[in-house]
């Protein structure tokens, strides 16, 4: 085929390069205009730039051609192949652009990494294609190219994106945040005037763990420029992280009040105002936002979650119905508007909510809380058979439907419904911890200790650092046998791990009354309820305070664990056992 034939053909196939031999734009030649010498109509060419023909060589045409067949029949893989040949054997921008675009869309970093290269020895000083690069070398973990390219870009008067890189640091090992901290030093050193580097190299001091050193490069920067605004973020963030609460939320209102459209400061000054216990504050800065930003759907969501908080129930109704009427957050807040229904009885609106939760974070524990409050309504196995039709239909999470029916079984106390269909769980998966976890405290609940002590240490040999398998095996050792050394070894294990679960610190505190040493017994439960004030732990921590005198402060505490589960049975046999009494 002649080659200004076969130009014309791609060109009526609706090929669209910037920059070369194509058809540029659907103008339609007006009936009353006549071609101009360049093939263009004379109204036409007074608003669009002359179109220039690349001179491509048939077979350039030929797999650009190709290309397009290829990807209007679903082949991008075929089309990605002869556009990277094409752009090669050409060497023409308007290709290489293409080309990149296609491999971009197919997150193909190979053939990017390939194109960009090229895309730099036609034009060394594109910005795109170092842009590139320095994307693809940071996902290659060639930090030092990454700034190179960097560099480059703001030598060439971009925006080199430093802080965006700093930003991502949290996601690359301890070394090489390091690594790239040290790189950036040896950029500001080459360009110390630059606020986006010093602002950067603070941000990376906190990501590896100097917020104070963050702090202090940031103050002469915010001396300079006291405007900057990232750096007015960061600085709030450290004060936070240091223990300057109070000076950091003082910080952010002063400059969110200067700077009312940074929307980013405002969240932040707002989730601060949550962690300190500040909900209405916090409320007051999301209406603000909302108010600033009415179609940015996550600050909607957390001003009715902070209004909810707050028991202002009608106002996150408001907020939960408009999201979804927009179609955004709907299963977040489909999940919550079932809670508020759920809180005010509304049961049957409360299953309704929670069944049109269909993904995401909010699923399982919406499917979970539907069923209950179906089998509460005497709908036990309408409700599972309801999750037996879901993990039919969605075998990729069969595990999870699994949990959660025996979940629903054991809080029903179906004892024997719920070990035949954990067996039947495990038969399929026996190697699912959470599933053999529940299987091991149901044995137990059963008095079957032998067969969860078994489940128990499979769980510990497959994860030895499981600290709620070795703390339940050790609770379990303590209250249905005597072999107290060992279960003690089990519990001191599991604390290691985690120092600070009230439920460890009750199960040690047990086993040391239980061999004895009652004083430290005594320090292990009292901050294990101070932690959780549990029925549980009130039955152990009141029996040691009985033992050694202390009767009163014993009543006291089982007086608050009845107030919890008047019905709780360790409860009440601690309490008749000691005081001869079936109630305080």
């Amino acid at each position: 085929m002649h080659k200004s034939a076969l130009l014309l053909v791609t060109c009526l196939l609706g090929l669209s390069l910037s920059g070369c031999a194509v058809f540029k734009g659907n103008q339609e030649p007006q009936s009353d205009s006549s071609p101009d010498s360049t093939g263009t109509t004379a109204s036409s060419a007074e608003q669009e730039p002359e179109i220039r023909y690349a001179d491509f060589e048939p077979e350039e045409l030929y797999l650009l051609l190709s290309g397009e067949i290829a990807a209007q029949r679903g082949r991008f893989d075929v089309t990605l192949v002869n556009y990277m040949k094409a752009a090669q054997q050409s060497r023409d921008k308007g290709v290489i652009e293409r080309t990149m675009r296609i491999a971009q869309s197919l997150n193909a970093d190979n053939a990017q990494q390939k194109l960009a290269a090229l895309w730099l020895e036609v034009d060394p000083d594109n910005m795109q294609a170092h842009r590139i690069s320095a994307i693809q070398a940071v996902k290659n973990n060639d930090l030092e190219t990454a700034l190179g390219h960097m560099e480059r870009i703001m030598d060439l008067g971009g925006d080199a994106d430093f802080d965006s890189l700093a930003a991502m640091a949290g996601n690359l090992p301890p070394a090489q945040q390091q690594e790239l901290l040290d790189l950036y030093r040896q950029l500001e050193q080459r360009h110390p005037e630059n606020p986006e580097l010093q602002y950067s190299i603070a941000l990376l001091m906190k990501v590896t763990g100097e917020p104070q050193q963050a702090l202090a490069k940031l103050e002469p920067l915010l001396d300079s420029k006291p405007d900057f605004q990232p750096a007015l973020i960061l600085k709030g963030d450290l004060l936070y992280q240091t223990g300057e609460k109070r000076q950091a939320l003082d910080h952010l209102l002063h400059n969110t009040r200067r700077f009312p459209d940074n929307r980013q400061m405002g969240t932040l000054y707002g989730r601060m105002l949550i962690g300190e216990g500040e909900l209405q504050a916090a409320q007051d800065e999301f209406r603000r936002l909302v108010k600033r930003f009415p179609d940015v759907p996550g600050l909607r969501l957390s001003h009715a979650l902070v209004a909810l908080e707050n028991d202002q129930t009608a106002l996150a109704e408001e907020e939960l119905t408009r999201l979804i009427q927009q179609g955004h957050h709907t299963d977040e807040a489909h999940y919550y508007l079932g809670r508020i229904a759920d809180e005010e009885n509304n049961i049957e609106q409360a299953i309704g909510f929670y069944k049109n939760v269909e993904k995401g974070n909010y699923y399982f524990p919406a499917l979970a809380r539907a069923s209950e409050l179906m089998a509460e309504q005497g709908e036990l196995d309408e409700a599972l058979a309801a999750i037996r039709e879901l993990r039919e239909n969605n075998p990729n999470q069969d595990e999870n439907f699994r949990l959660l029916a025996i979940n629903l079984l054991l809080d029903q106390e179906q004892d024997e419904r719920a070990l035949e269909a954990a067996n039947e769980a495990l038969e399929a998966y026996p190697g699912n911890i959470r599933i053999r976890y529940a299987r091991a405290m149901l044995l137990d609940s059963m008095d079957k200790p032998e067969q969860a002590e078994q489940d128990l240490r499979m769980i510990i040999e497959e994860q030895p650092d499981n600290a709620v398998a070795l703390n339940a095996l050790g609770y379990i050792l303590t209250t249905r046998s005597d072999r107290y050394d060992e279960a003690r070894a089990y519990i001191e294990r599991a604390l290691a791990i985690d120092p600070e679960n009230p439920a460890i610190l009750d199960s040690m505190g047990w086993v040391l009354y239980l061999q004895g040493e009652t004083k430290k017994a005594r320090d292990y439960l009292s901050r294990a309820w101070e932690a959780y004030a549990d029925p549980e732990v009130a039955a152990h921590f009141g029996e040691v305070l009985w033992k050694t005198g202390e009767r009163e402060q014993a009543r006291t505490i089982w007086e608050e664990g009845f107030e919890q589960d008047p019905d709780h049975p360790v409860l009440i046999e601690t309490v008749e056992r000691l005081t001869g009494e079936q109630s305080l």
